[in-house]
């Protein structure tokens, strides 16, 4: 089969342009296929959009030549609290507080708005030797002894040794692939926004455990910017959602308290419907998923781009040292590697995460208190607070190279 590329990666968002610097780097050749428009997502102004960066997040990002267009756009975060709340009342007594000067490796990890992560993204694949196809989707593929082709909506065909599925939960790779998933809702609606306060966040992020489901209050640059989270349930999102903005940020309000004084919305206004979804496996014939297409999971601790990252790095380490032993990258052997990597590691995390929202998601007044003790008794265990923390940093286990920040 005469291939247009060594590897084609459908999916444009993060994990997908973030997958093809690391392995341009290697020598590797290879086409992203995005079904939108880069310029449009590169140039939006401030909305609000955010993600989380552990510190081996930003060690893969420094790795691949992302981070220096970032550096001065992102926040660090100092501290992290988590506690019980209830709309309208003060925190819990009992607390949990993660400081960054715990830990050896500085800031516990970094706000950077979506705009700029994206946009620094877009520049360096132009930059490299990535090539972008966008405005196409794929609408079928075909794997076979030799290698992998696509065909997009436009009939062009391209042909690869790999496909990669960055896709999203959705995954169009996955399904064609006959990859099923596993998976189910919460029930719950993630309202999403930003807002601007009086008071200055001081890098600390905060973590608000409600019965209807979390609040998070991440910091953003600047320090009078910060954005929302806000998991609540389906029906009662719904209606806030469709509330004029000065009774949505009343809503707010009554939730996120006066510890930053008062607060303005100060970007647009999104949802998403909250649910666990698990690839049943991570590869087929010549295919590997990466980020949401592999485990999509609850944003309950922020971790969903880390996780993608992590899938990043292991599989590009994978793929890199079989091309420079000469196997063959789409081999089913090859392949496998990297689920054994990373498959029990994410399910894992994504299960643990659906145990915390389980946990935390409601007003039983035994487990509220027995939660509140736990939350009290981490806070007072300083080794249980660095392991969490160096958990969370993504520095603990089997970490790829590129997140350790170097090269393969």
């Amino acid at each position: 089969m005469e291939k247009d590329a060594d590897i084609i990666i459908v999916g444009g968002g993060l994990n997908g342009p973030a997958l093809a610097l690391a392995v341009a780097q290697a020598g590797l050749r290879v086409v992203v296929v995005d079904a939108r428009q880069p310029d449009a997502r590169a140039e939006t102004g401030f909305d609000g959009r955010a993600y989380a960066l552990s510190i081996a997040s930003k060690r893969l990002l420094g790795a691949i030549g992302v981070w220096g267009d970032l550096a001065d756009k992102v926040q660090p975060i100092l501290q992290i609290k988590a506690s019980d709340g209830v709309a309208g009342q003060r925190p819990a007594p009992f607390f949990l507080t993660f400081d960054h000067a715990e830990i050896e490796e500085g800031p516990m990890g970094f706000m950077a708005e979506d705009r700029h992560l994206y946009a620094a993204f877009l520049a360096a694949m132009r930059a490299a030797d990535v090539t972008l196809i966008s405005g196409e989707s794929v609408v079928a593929q075909e794997a076979g002894a030799a290698g992998v082709s696509v065909t997009l909506a436009s009939g062009r065909v391209l042909r690869a040794a790999l496909l990669l599925g960055c896709d999203g939960r959705g995954s169009g790779v996955a399904s064609r692939a006959g990859i099923a998933r596993t998976g189910w809702g919460y029930g719950q609606t993630a309202l999403v926004t930003a807002v601007a306060h009086q008071g200055h966040h001081g890098g600390v992020a905060q973590q608000y455990f409600m019965p209807s489901g979390p609040l998070a209050i991440l910091p953003l640059a600047g320090g009078h910017h910060s954005s929302i989270v806000w998991s609540e349930e389906a029906a009662a999102a719904a209606a806030i959602q469709a509330l004029p903005d000065a009774a949505y940020l009343e809503a707010l309000q009554l939730r996120f308290g006066d510890f930053l004084g008062p607060i303005a919305l100060a970007g647009d206004r999104f949802t998403y419907p909250l649910s666990l979804s698990l690839a049943n496996s991570f590869t087929a014939k010549r295919v590997a998923l990466v980020g949401d297409a592999a485990h999509g999971v609850h944003p309950i601790a922020g971790q969903g781009l880390n996780l993608g990252l992590r899938d990043v790095g292991a599989l590009a380490e994978v793929l890199i040292l079989a091309q420079r032993r000469g196997e063959d990258i789409g081999a089913a052997d090859v392949l496998e590697r990297y689920q054994r990597w990373r498959r029990f590691d994410s399910t894992a995390l994504a299960l643990g995460m659906d145990g915390v929202n389980r946990l935390f998601s409601n007003d039983n007044p035994i487990l509220r208190a027995g939660r509140d003790l736990g939350l009290g008794l981490v806070g007072a265990v300083p080794s249980l607070r660095r392991g969490f923390m160096r958990q969370a940093a993504g520095l603990t286990g089997e970490v790829p190279r590129l997140l350790q920040g170097k090269a393969i």
